[in-house]
């Protein structure tokens, strides 16, 4: 198992991403918490591009559990059908809208283990809520963190779980916030997973993966 980066290293890298982009947003387009939920458990196995042009209509006419449930599982398919697994992801929006409504007066709650008790929301899911709503510090390893953060040995880790725990021990406190946002779009745009465009990247200094492209 690779060792992590040295603390220095790691806060000058997150300093770098820091200073090009102060403020990153995730793509995924919402209007408040429950559509935010909503597009993230819709986005798995899809990319975001995907989901944002099968929810655009939709979250038009549907922003809370209640007019989901009035909208029902046949017309949010109708909304969805793009996008891979609409069928068990309709049904899975649904039972948790319904939950939503029932449990939590139509409101999403704040808690990790609240969410991850809702159909179709895992860990993943959860933490992007809880980081992109909430501004709360956690950290949703997805392919594009997993592969930066071994790559460059920010956050070494043979599992999601793993990955998640190093980002939490070893990212500096102050750039935790951000910290799923700015490796999200460093491994999505630039270290990409068949051919990392290393000619852009902040780091290329300070990172230790061998097979670099000019």
């Amino acid at each position: 198992m690779a060792q992590p980066l040295d603390y220095r290293t790691i806060r000058e890298i997150f300093a770098r991403f820091q200073a090009a982009e102060p403020e990153p947003k995730g793509e995924l387009e919402h209007v408040n918490a429950y559509t935010l939920l909503v597009a993230v458990a819709l986005s798995a196995q899809a990319t975001d591009v995907g989901v944002n042009r099968a929810t655009r209509g939709l979250f038009a006419v549907v922003d809370t559990p209640e007019k989901m449930l009035a909208l029902g599982e046949e017309g949010l398919i109708g909304h969805i059908r793009t996008i891979g697994l609409y069928r068990n992801k309709a049904k899975n929006v649904i039972a948790l809208s319904r939950i939503l409504v029932e449990e939590y007066g139509g409101a999403v709650p704040s808690s990790r283990a609240a969410l991850q008790a809702l159909p179709g929301v895992g860990r993943k899911t959860a933490n992007v809520v809880l980081n992109m709503w909430w501004g709360l510090p956690a950290q949703a390893v997805d392919t594009h963190i997993f592969r930066v953060g071994n790559r460059t040995r920010i956050a070494p880790g043979k599992s999601v779980e793993a990955v998640e725990r190093a980002i939490e021990d070893n990212v500096p406190a102050e750039f935790q916030r951000h910290a799923h946002h700015w490796l999200i779009l460093h491994g999505r745009y630039v270290c990409k997973a068949r051919k990392p465009v290393c000619a852009n990247c902040l780091i290329r200094d300070l990172c230790p993966y061998e097979d670099k492209t000019l």
